[in-house]
C-alpha cells in the first residue's frame, strides 16, 4: 500500500485501530535505504492481517512529517514502524531494520 498523500496516512493511522500496520519510510536517494527495502522485502514473512505501507518520503515529505508528529517518534530514513492501536510498537532504522524482529509485537 502506497502512503502518498495525507490522507492515505489518516487510512493507516485509522487502521491501525483494528490490526496491526508496518510502515516503510523509504528514501530513494539513499542507497542504506535501498539496501534495507530489499531486505524487508525479502525477510517479510509476517501473518496477513498485518497490513504494510510504503512511504517513498522524498515524493511525500508532508506525509512524513505527518507521521513523526503523530507518533511523536523522531524521523529516520529508512525507518520501519510497526502501528498498533495508534500506537507505536516498535520502530527501527537504518541497518536494525529486519521485518522478522516484528514478529514478538504481532
Amino acid at each position: 500500500n502506497a502512503l502518498n498523500s495525507m490522507e492515505a496516512w489518516k487510512t493507516a493511522w485509522e487502521a491501525s485501530q483494528d490490526g496491526p500496520v508496518v510502515v516503510f519510510k523509504h528514501s530513494t536517494r539513499c542507497s542504506i535505504s535501498r539496501m534495507a527495502l530489499k531486505l524487508t522485502e525479502q525477510r517479510w514473512d509476517l501473518p496477513e492481517h498485518v497490513q504494510p505501507y510504503l512511504l517513498d518520503l522524498l515524493n511525500h515529505r508532508d506525509v512524513s512529517a505527518a507521521i513523526a508528529a503523530d507518533l511523536e517518534l523522531e524521523h529516520q530514513s529508512p525507518q520501519l514502524i510497526l502501528i498498533h492501536g495508534g500506537k507505536v510498537q516498535h520502530h527501527a532504522n537504518h541497518s536494525s531494520i529486519d521485518p522478522v524482529d516484528l514478529k514478538v509485537y504481532l
